[in-house]
């Protein structure tokens, strides 16, 4: 079993930027594919970003590429989501997820195995 919680989450104005953390626990993850995704209130839960097992190759969805960046550090077993240039429209509960996989990027969320409780990022206008 793997334990994710999210931190990092808070409020900010158009233009900022806010840094998520997921912490892993339980086992590490450096065999594991893990995702970012949001969600809104009536919305389903989208995809953001990916990042392999590795830490060599990353994916972003199209709303959020060249803003937005994924790392890892399985050291510390910490998947991280830097967020610039923040909008309004990124105002969302934030998920991290991740599945065991040794290579690939998976964007739907029915592939991935365990879920953090998600973390708040509001962004005012």
């Amino acid at each position: 079993q793997v334990q994710l919680v999210e931190s990092g989450g808070g409020s900010v104005q158009a233009g900022g930027e806010l840094r998520l953390a997921c912490a892993a626990s339980g086992r590490t993850i450096s065999s594991y594919v893990m995702g970012w995704f949001r969600q809104t209130p009536g919305k389903e839960r989208e995809f953001v970003g990916g990042i392999n097992a590795s830490g060599s190759s990353q994916l972003y969805a199209d709303s959020v590429k060249g803003r937005f960046t994924i790392s890892r550090d399985n050291a510390e077993n910490t998947v991280y989501l830097q967020m610039n240039s923040l909008k309004p429209e990124d105002t969302a509960v934030y998920y991290c997820a991740a599945r065991a996989a040794a290579r690939g990027i998976y964007i739907t969320q029915r592939w991935y195995d365990y879920w953090g409780p998600g973390t708040q990022v509001t962004v005012s206008s």
